[in-house]
């Protein structure tokens, strides 16, 4: 396999790491987000260059995941010495290892405060750390403790058949005053999204791997999983007919805060909407890990952004200086307390000062702890490009499960084998 991947990007993302140059001797940080988040991350910059005494500029991505995807690339490719530092998400670490652009965070980073397991899943290559991660992401579930309260169902479901039969009974009895209510939203769109909502489904038996860790989507336990998705919407009709059309991330928070739900899967971001002022849902709500499948256990799509310093930075020691900033307890607590975002560091799910101001957090712990990352390959993006659709035609009633996933394994197949023989 080569170590640089060519890759052809449009001239204007070149033009714009190239308008204007950094300061002298600075480390270029790269991160995007939404306006408050990138206000806070320059502040915190600002911190680090008081304390630290290194100047640092913050190259400003968007908040488009793809978009800053690309940013990095270009320059990465072209072996730029900036960035310096950057964030990445959890999906990308396998082409940046792979194309040899990350330099190994070496022996002066102390682990323990870390996940293990996500270090070693996602983080650890041959033996050396080449990332850590800032915040994390998994899959959760959300549901209304009023109404399960009220129709005498205990707790939150522990399998997807005990979802199932709370979401057809409480569905029932809500849409005699609201007929719009449904039990369950999930995103079912054709994007990213699907693949992380497939890997949860399919639960501990199934998803885009076997057990040796090869790319396996053709199996029995995947087609049971894919079927149960396209009957949510058609058979049992507890998920809206739009799932498959416009289902993401937002479509689901807003459906699921207007009131109009049971249950919604989710990523923690939308905790703090929920609790919102102008929320329906505010004061109602628990969450907890995702149903399993039966005889098996909850699996949750591992999320969240990395950071690695660029093999081609002429200023390593400062770089790791910065890294070493940014995942401190300090920094991750404040990323946590004022933005929302889940610390890398395991240490702080404990913390009494961040349980007091964030208390579902602890139960966060153990979901982030056993998540499951997307398969760590290079090529990772082009075969999640392949599943979308076809998972996506299953849940429009395009296609039966069994004829989705064969071909799909055939085109993956035919992928992995140009990149063996390349």
């Amino acid at each position: 396999m080569p170590k640089k991947i060519p890759l052809i990007f449009p001239i204007v993302a070149l033009l714009a790491l190239s308008c204007c140059g950094p300061k002298k001797n600075a480390v270029v940080f790269s991160v995007g987000g939404a306006p408050h988040s990138l206000a806070l991350w320059e502040q915190l910059i600002r911190d680090f260059e008081k304390e630290s005494g290194i100047p640092v500029e913050v190259l400003r991505q968007p908040t488009d995941t793809d978009q800053r995807r690309q940013g990095l690339i270009v320059p990465l490719n072209a072996g730029k010495s900036n960035p310096d530092v950057f964030l990445m998400d959890v999906a990308w670490l396998g082409l940046f290892v792979a194309s040899d652009w990350l330099e190994p965070l070496g022996s002066n980073v102390d682990q323990e405060p870390f996940f293990s397991r996500v270090l070693q899943m996602v983080d650890m290559h041959e033996g050396t750390l080449m990332a850590l991660p800032v915040y994390m992401d998994a899959g959760l579930l959300y549901y209304r403790k009023d109404l399960l309260e009220s129709f005498g169902l205990s707790g939150p479901p522990k399998t997807w058949n005990e979802l199932l039969a709370y979401a057809r009974t409480v569905q029932r009895k809500m849409r005699k005053t609201n007929p719009d209510f449904y039990g369950f939203v999930w995103q079912g769109a054709q994007y990213e999204g699907l693949i992380c909502n497939f890997l949860e489904f399919a639960g501990s038996e199934g998803g885009f791997t076997n057990q040796e860790n090869k790319i396996l989507l053709d199996s029995t336990e995947n087609r049971r999983a894919l079927a149960f998705m396209h009957d949510l919407i058609w058979t049992h009709e507890v998920s809206p007919p739009s799932t498959y059309t416009e289902m993401k991330e937002e479509e689901t928070r807003t459906f699921f805060q207007a009131g109009n739900v049971l249950f919604e899967r989710n990523w923690p971001y939308a905790w703090a909407l929920h609790q919102s002022p102008d929320s329906k849902v505010r004061g109602k709500i628990g969450v907890a890990p995702l149903p399993a499948p039966p005889d098996g256990e909850s699996v949750s799509t591992l999320g969240g952004w990395h950071i690695g310093i660029s093999k081609f930075s002429d200023i390593k020691p400062q770089a790791l200086k910065l890294v070493q900033f940014v995942t401190s307890c300090e920094t991750q607590k404040r990323l946590l307390l004022n933005l929302g975002l889940n610390p890398g560091r395991k240490d702080l799910y404990a913390d009494p000062e961040v349980l007091d101001k964030v208390p579902h957090l602890a139960q966060l712990r153990d979901v982030f702890q056993n998540a499951r990352p997307r398969p760590i390959l290079p090529y990772y993006t082009q075969i999640s490009e392949i599943a979308q659709p076809f998972i996506n035609g299953v849940l429009a009633g395009k296609y039966e499960p069994k004829d989705a996933l064969a071909a799909a394994q055939q085109e993956i197949a035919a992928l992995l084998k140009r990149y063996v023989t390349e």
